[in-house]
């Protein structure tokens, strides 16, 4: 649905417009993922990765502590990109509990 004139947009007209803001002159970045099959086309992967703290908070009905959380994500976070690089999950977890932490290469220099 189009805004008349002297009315405000709509909220999808408005996710839309600062969409098209973000991505205008990065056009290599806009379809990367049709270029490189390792980047992936949607954040769904992402989404997936918190929902089981969203989970734990809607069965528990209570928010647990900040610092909890915050531990919980970079846990969560370094797990799910080092599966992503084809590294076992339990490997990692077990080599950074013996302070053998795993790092994520660096991206090569474009």
């Amino acid at each position: 649905m189009r805004s008349r004139p002297g009315q405000r947009a709509g909220s999808g007209e408005r996710k839309a417009r600062l969409l098209l803001q973000v991505l205008h002159n990065r056009d290599p970045d806009t379809l990367r993922f049709a270029h490189d099959l390792k980047v992936p086309p949607t954040s769904n992967q992402t989404e997936r990765d918190l929902r089981p703290s969203n989970m734990q908070q809607n069965i528990s009905g209570r928010l647990t502590s900040e610092k909890r959380t915050r531990d919980r994500y970079t846990i969560r976070g370094v797990l799910s990109t080092a599966a992503k690089h084809g590294l076992n999950m339990m490997t990692v977890l077990h080599d950074a509990i013996l302070d053998r932490p795993w790092m994520p290469p660096l991206p090569a220099p474009t």
